[in-house]
């Protein structure tokens, strides 16, 4: 089972209610004023969907975790809204601990959870950012991933196959089968559930808070935006819904026009993490569609590069 028995590289860390799986990967840092990078998961998703990217960055030091309920971590007494896992990435920091300047690296939902983690404790650790294809807090307010017409015409459909993901991964066999396996568990089906229930309202909570009259949030720190085509996963949803049946003709013609309209949305929110810095660099992975960390991690990995090259000599 994949939450059976903690890796070499992986311990528990309790953050005063439970422990949460934190996994180390590359070399012991020269001292704790260097950076390190912390690796943050977007929603229903473990430590495994960052293995690519964390390969191809070895030598240099980084972090990923499990989020409470997932794999090898504890459950917690909280539900999993974005503050309190916020919260308990905090106290995973601290406890662990990680002293050095972090270069978080976060996917999808991870950009509401990160600025979550600077509202509640500042930017001051935070030396830079790698933003993948992350959730902008008005992005619901823009496009709705969960539209239901698309995901009835992609019913039964398998979204990895579909995404172009199982077929353009850079993950290993034995990495990939790892990161599925760990998704057939009862123990990753039910927090996945419970994170999907927190998921839509987390926007809102976020924009309550105005950090957006706030920016820059880091100064002048360098922050590099990745953007994903989500077009190329939306159109292998609707491609495989169709081969089998799904959806009439109106919901299809819904859904292209959907198809048409999403990177132009997309870009804009993506644009809007440029103002978190600045000091700040927007790419697009035009071979990838959400999940760039697993079919194009070396861009990635060119953004935390990017990052390092762009630290502040002093640090």
């Amino acid at each position: 089972m994949a939450s059976s028995a903690l890796p070499l590289n992986g311990h528990l860390v309790k953050i005063g209610t439970h422990s949460l799986a934190l996994y180390t990967h590359g070399e012991e840092p020269s001292s704790s004023k260097e950076a390190v990078v912390l690796f943050v998961s977007g929603v229903a998703s473990d430590a495994l969907n960052w293995q690519a990217v964390v390969r191809l960055l070895a030598p240099l030091r980084s972090y990923t975790y499990d989020r409470s309920g997932y794999r090898n971590s504890e459950s917690s007494p909280l539900a999993p809204s974005a503050e309190n896992i916020a919260l308990e990435l905090s106290l995973l920091i601290e406890k662990a601990p990680i002293p050095n300047p972090l270069i978080i690296v976060g996917h999808s939902w991870a950009g509401v959870l990160i600025h979550e983690l600077i509202a509640l404790k500042g930017a001051g650790q935070i030396a830079g950012l790698v933003l993948v294809d992350a959730n902008h807090e008005t992005a619901p307010l823009v496009m709705d991933v969960n539209d239901p017409i698309l995901w009835a015409v992609a019913d039964g459909v398998d979204p990895y196959f579909a995404w172009g993901v199982e077929a353009e991964r850079k993950l290993t066999q034995e990495e990939w089968d790892a990161f599925r396996a760990a998704q057939t568990t009862d123990k990753y089906k039910l927090i996945a559930q419970k994170e999907d229930e927190q998921y839509a309202p987390s926007f809102e909570t976020l924009r309550k808070k105005e950090l957006n009259k706030k920016q820059p949030l880091l100064g002048d720190k360098p922050v590099y935006v990745i953007r994903g085509t989500r077009s190329r996963d939306w159109n292998g949803l609707y491609k495989a819904g169709v081969e089998k049946g799904n959806g009439t003709e109106e919901e299809r013609s819904y859904v292209r026009e959907l198809i048409k309209a999403v990177d132009e949305k997309n870009g804009r929110l993506q644009k809007e993490f440029l103002k978190v810095s600045t000091k700040s660099e927007l790419v697009s992975a035009t071979e990838s569609g959400h999940f760039v960390q697993m079919t194009q991690p070396d861009v990635v990995v060119g953004g935390v590069k990017w990052v390092l090259e762009n630290l502040p000599t002093s640090s």
